[in-house]
């Protein structure tokens, strides 16, 4: 079944860009993947939308195969998502932390209607309503009255282990780097609140007003919400080349004052640790890479790259490779997932650490949320920066986390936790308990 498709020429884009997701969120899925315009060499679309879901693949066993035979089988997009939990499937770790959120280990589909906004073109190509009909309902819409009410309760957000306890587990994780267990160790904890009540699109719109960041994602499963406001991409492959840029390395920025934002750049430039934990991940990821990658194929195109962001500045490397012939998604998945920044290394033994010191399952956190094109290039986001909703247990969540190093400091690595949440906070307007 081909899509029906008409362009149109859009005079308001970032009106637009509301109107679309208020009508997307009329069904039970959909996933708004938005670049905020960053200048990128690795670019494909400013704006994507996909909506509604004509076919499924949502397995409870052999989850990779499934997605395998899913893909091989449909020559159109396919977006979706895929949780960090679905290493207990690549590495046999099984987690039996709290989940308040839900979110399926996986999950793609093939969608009805499939948005395209590049700068004032818009492309609309759909297996059910008409073009016209989709574009006229979504220029329906009045955000006067939609966005008039946040509607947020006040929130009583808690973390789900103390400051002490956090401090302990650093030290407990140092101690492993001593004896040579590993070398870092992605540290993750959660904030939540109960008896929750927001809406999702508003917040989602002051997230990424506040923190414009280029792997941005509203994704809604059933009464599930993903607010994501990511910085960092976990893989995009084009033809034969497939690329990752993870991110180790942040320092807060200073909006005031632009000398000393400057002089933090330098810091961080200058920072051995930040420096120390980037050439980790950058090693790591190159020998994930190597396993479906041409030999020899795979480099580092950019080492220590300075990104800033609205609230911190962080180091972005890039590392590339030349696929060997015959290796799919899943296969790519079986060899780099979960990804090198959120783990550590060597990945299996920080994994099962992970397991035993931090307190919550990670769930989609630190996983990927992203699209396949009808000629299987691909480009996926790691989920970080993120709000998760369950709209039936009125149960919030966002978890933040950092690299701990033998050269970590317990104290500086808690403020990185509430750097790197900053924005979050500010816009669920609530001061955390510590």
């Amino acid at each position: 079944m081909k899509r029906t498709t008409a362009s149109y020429t859009i005079h308001q884009p970032a009106a637009f860009k509301q109107q679309m997701l208020y009508w997307a969120s009329r069904y039970n899925i959909c996933c708004f993947l938005d670049n905020h315009a960053y200048p990128s060499n690795y670019s494909n679309l400013d704006c994507l939308l996909a909506v509604d879901a004509f076919q499924f693949c949502f397995p409870d066993v052999n989850k990779l195969a499934a997605l395998r035979e899913f893909v091989d089988t449909t020559d159109d997009w396919i977006f979706g998502q895929i949780g960090y939990d679905i290493k207990d499937e690549i590495a046999s770790i099984p987690s039996e932390h709290i989940d308040g959120i839900g979110f399926p280990d996986l999950y793609f589909f093939r969608p009805a209607m499939v948005l395209t906004l590049n700068n004032n073109e818009l492309t609309i190509a759909s297996l059910s309503l008409s073009p016209e009909q989709i574009f006229a309902e979504i220029q329906k819409i009045d955000l006067s009255v939609v966005s008039i009410a946040n509607n947020k309760t006040a929130l009583n957000i808690q973390p789900r282990i103390t400051k002490d306890e956090y401090t302990v587990a650093v030290k407990k994780i140092k101690e492993h780097i001593l004896r040579g267990d590993c070398y870092e160790l992605n540290f993750c904890q959660e904030f939540f609140a109960e008896n929750a009540s927001i809406d999702p699109i508003n917040v989602y719109q002051e997230l990424t007003q506040l923190s414009p960041n280029p792997f941005a994602c509203y994704y809604q499963w059933n009464n599930k919400h993903l607010l994501c406001a990511s910085p960092e991409r976990y893989l995009q492959k084009k033809g034969h080349r497939i690329i990752s840029q993870p991110i180790k390395g942040t320092i807060k920025r200073d909006a005031v004052n632009e000398a000393n934002d400057l002089q933090l750049q330098e810091a961080l430039l200058a920072s051995e640790k930040d420096k120390a934990e980037n050439v980790m991940v950058v090693d790591l990821v190159r020998n994930d890479l190597s396993k479906v990658c041409e030999e020899g194929s795979v480099k580092v195109e950019e080492l220590f790259g300075l990104y800033s962001f609205p609230q911190v500045h962080q180091l972005i490397s890039t590392i590339s490779g030349q696929l060997k012939k015959g290796i799919d998604l899943s296969a790519i998945l079986q060899a780099s997932f979960p990804m090198g920044s959120m783990t550590g290394a060597p990945k299996q033994r920080v994994m099962e650490l992970i397991e035993r010191y931090e307190k919550t399952k990670r769930g989609l956190y630190s996983g990927a949320v992203g699209y396949i094109t009808p000629n299987k290039d691909f480009d996926f986001n790691v989920v970080i920066r993120s709000i998760l909703y369950n709209a039936n247990t009125h149960y919030l969540s966002y978890q933040v986390g950092g690299g701990i190093t033998f050269y970590s400091d317990a104290e500086k690595e808690y403020e990185e936790c509430l750097t790197k949440a900053a924005a979050i906070k500010t816009v669920l307007n609530s001061p955390t308990t510590i």
